[in-house]
């Protein structure tokens, strides 16, 4: 895609950090986007402090990190100041994480407004509704304000395009992109995990012997083990469940600031929890081909994708503060989502352990909707919806946003 003058077009995405999970994603997105013309740049800061215990900080070729101030304010928060404007000041669109606290969206939004020659349009990329604490009435509706500033939006899912749209920004300017991660490795790793022969099959076969893992009474955590995960109420419910069924053990499978409530768990004598460690990407096939089911009682977000590629399902509860992913399962079908409360969520693990059949419906369908789910179809629409926006914009330059 070129300019009226002949250039290519340039588009600037910025990020709060780029985590391993997203590498792929803009790897791809780049491609598709230099397939038609169109140069891409990731512009980000650092990690931020309480994802950065996370381990899972990366970077990628279209990649690059920006200074970053951080500015704490009352009540535990921070605003944040990244120095994007030189380097986003000649590209065609700016997309910008859909939040109030990103000081640089501000002078951008601004220049897009009064439209001087070579401003950015600006367009953001978010859940499109505050999904995982209790949003404000007075930060809901600046934050729809701002949105509304775009000149497109991003969302993550269908109920966060839903959600915006409510908010009068214009469906027609927006795409749904099903936030997802890279499951190609890890699904052709589980497979292979199945396979006599194989090495995946064999580190399977060796966990199972290291840890004393019984088939139908193992199973796994994944993710970061930080307060939104819910570890202590995890905890609790895996001695609950050991109590009711012998040879039941928990795989914990992440890191973060509460990784030292699973260390102790795992040291105590007799304890069925097994502190695995920080494990992403196609290593966690194994840890999928030796578990029955995911446990998460806490925040469901791209883990529900992980299930799906590990034929995995999760067993959640109805615990309001879920990330948008959360919208992909469905109770019965492929996930199982218990009430929020301990003895309910133990009673619903034992169920299902002991309902084989029950246990294998789930995780056929899990693996059915392992193909609506993937990076390579997230960074396709991404992709489209930004030569929409860039093709809407050369159209009509002088158009409102």
């Amino acid at each position: 895609m070129l300019t009226a003058e002949g250039t290519r077009r340039r588009v600037v995405v910025v990020q709060p950090y780029v985590p391993g999970y997203r590498t792929s994603f803009f790897d791809l997105l780049q491609a598709r986007l230099a397939s038609e013309g169109v140069d891409l740049e990731v512009l980000h800061g650092p990690a931020p402090p309480h994802q950065a215990e996370r381990g899972d900080a990366a970077s990628c070729a279209c990649a690059a990190q920006v200074p970053t101030r951080r500015l704490p304010v009352p009540g535990g928060r921070s605003l944040l100041w990244r120095r994007v404007q030189g380097r986003a000041a000649g590209a065609d669109l700016v997309v910008l994480e859909q939040a109030l606290h990103n000081l640089e969206a501000y002078p951008l939004l601004l220049r897009s407004a009064g439209r001087p020659e070579h401003a950015p349009r600006v367009a953001f990329w978010g859940h499109g509704r505050t999904y995982t604490k209790p949003p404000s009435r007075l930060g809901a509706v600046v934050k729809g304000a701002l949105t509304r500033l775009g000149s497109w939006f991003f969302a993550y899912t269908e109920s966060g395009a839903a959600h915006v749209a409510s908010r009068g920004f214009p469906r027609d300017r927006i795409t749904v992109v099903r936030n997802s991660v890279d499951t190609a490795d890890l699904v052709a790793s589980r497979a292979r995990a199945a396979r006599p022969g194989t090495a995946e099959f064999a580190e399977a076969a060796l966990l199972r012997k290291r840890y004393g893992l019984t088939e139908g009474r193992t199973a796994l955590f994944l993710g970061g083990l930080d307060a939104p995960k819910r570890i202590p109420f995890l905890l609790d419910c895996a001695d609950r469940i050991a109590a009711e069924l012998p040879g039941f053990r928990l795989l914990v499978a992440g890191d973060g600031a509460d990784r030292r409530l699973v260390d102790a768990a795992a040291n105590r004598p007799g304890s069925p929890v097994v502190a695995v460690g920080h494990t992403a990407g196609a290593r966690t096939a194994p840890l999928g081909a030796v578990s029955d089911v995911m446990l998460m009682p806490g925040r469901v977000g791209l883990c529900a994708v992980d299930s799906f590629a590990l034929g995995t399902p999760v067993v959640t509860t109805d615990w309001p503060w879920h990330a948008p992913e959360f919208e992909y399962l469905t109770d019965g079908r492929n996930a199982l989502v218990a009430p929020d409360d301990p003895a309910a969520y133990v009673g619903a693990v034992t169920a299902l352990l002991r309902d084989p059949a029950r246990l294998e419906a789930l995780r056929t369908a899990c693996r059915d909707d392992v193909p609506a789910y993937t990076t390579e179809g997230m960074a396709a629409r991404f992709c489209d919806g930004l030569l929409q926006a860039m093709e809407r914009d050369q159209r009509n330059p002088h158009a409102g946003t």
